[in-house]
């Protein structure tokens, strides 16, 4: 009776231990991977992050959105960043210059539109008839590279003499396109991607190609990133072909 009893006690200790063991396991911590993002990608590259957690448990995704030239000046004073999309090469260019960047490519392109408000008083349908409107929008063209192409374009045409003093600057496109939808300007020249996502503004007309430097998103992998393995990981899974089927279906041109 007394073996019985201490074979008993024998396996409930043993029980006991394994179970503290397992309690004491530490958890699998799951990696946070910082990716800063042209904001023009912003919805076609949540849908992505969707599709690549279920794929990836251990890893999520976090955007910081925003112009492409204030996110590479973050990432030149040492933001923690692990990947950087770009909408212009020369963003993407300096941090290279600066031995920044790990891997990279050109991923897609893009087109340059204007739009006006649905249902719009004014009657605003070529580039050339911005001189009617009392007020247009583009991005600051020294950090939003939409900006740039917009300024370009005008130039381009001829017309920026006649519009410039009506130009009101945002801060990255999606700004434009709120000024638009809201009617406090008459117009503004945004990427094809951003018009397609607003159900309150309509394309007057798109900008050509030969009218502004081309429009190429490139895709870098920061070389000081912390979690490197899994922002290669990333890096892959975005130039695949699920994630260009997204980037297409948002209006995104593979290059």
């Amino acid at each position: 009776m007394r073996k019985f009893n201490s074979l008993i006690a024998l396996l409930l200790l043993i029980l006991t231990a394994a179970g503290c063991a397992e309690k004491g396991k530490p958890e699998e911590k799951q990696i946070e991977l910082t990716v800063s993002a042209a904001a023009s990608l912003q919805d076609a590259l949540n849908e992505i992050a969707s599709n690549f957690e279920k794929e990836h448990e251990g890893i999520k995704i976090n955007y910081n959105f925003g112009s492409s030239g204030a996110l590479q000046q973050q990432i030149s004073q040492g933001a923690p960043v692990d990947a950087f999309f770009s909408a212009a090469a020369d963003k993407m260019d300096k941090l290279e210059k600066d031995g920044l960047i790990e891997k990279r490519t050109n991923l897609v392109g893009n087109e340059l539109v204007l739009v006006v408000p649905k249902n719009a008083q004014k009657t605003i349908r070529t580039f050339e008839e911005l001189e009617k409107a009392d007020k247009i929008s583009i991005g600051t063209p020294e950090s939003v590279p939409a900006g740039k192409y917009a300024m370009e374009t005008l130039e381009h045409l001829g017309v920026w003499d006649a519009v410039g003093g009506k130009v009101v600057f945002a801060k990255d496109v999606r700004q434009v396109l709120t000024y638009v939808e809201t009617a406090n300007v008459d117009a503004g020249i945004v990427y094809k991607t951003d018009a397609m996502a607003s159900k309150k503004v309509e394309i007057a007309e798109t900008a050509g190609e030969d009218s502004h430097g081309p429009i190429i998103y490139p895709l870098g992998i920061i070389k000081d990133s912390r979690h490197l393995k899994e922002a290669t990981e990333f890096y892959e899974y975005l130039i695949g072909n699920e994630s260009m089927k997204v980037l297409e279906k948002y209006g995104f041109k593979g290059l």
